[in-house]
């Protein structure tokens, strides 16, 4: 699921906007699951969280060129 750079530099503004708001709401859903005991795989929230910077720093290269 961890997707490289080069790869999500190859979306469009919109798909990008889309995986961003993707990957915050698994967050969210990881982060209820951690307040109530129940995550399988805590080292999951690091990766979602680095996606999502990746996703948006993206985004603003971007948005800064156009």
């Amino acid at each position: 699921m961890k997707e490289r750079a080069g790869e999500l530099r190859d979306l469009s503004n919109e798909e990008l906007q889309a995986k961003a708001a993707e990957l915050k709401k698994e967050m969210f859903n990881l982060r209820f699951q951690q307040a109530m005991g129940q995550i399988e795989n805590p080292m999951r929230l690091r990766l979602l969280r680095k996606e999502i910077a990746r996703a948006k720093t993206i985004l603003k290269e971007k948005y800064g060129r156009a």
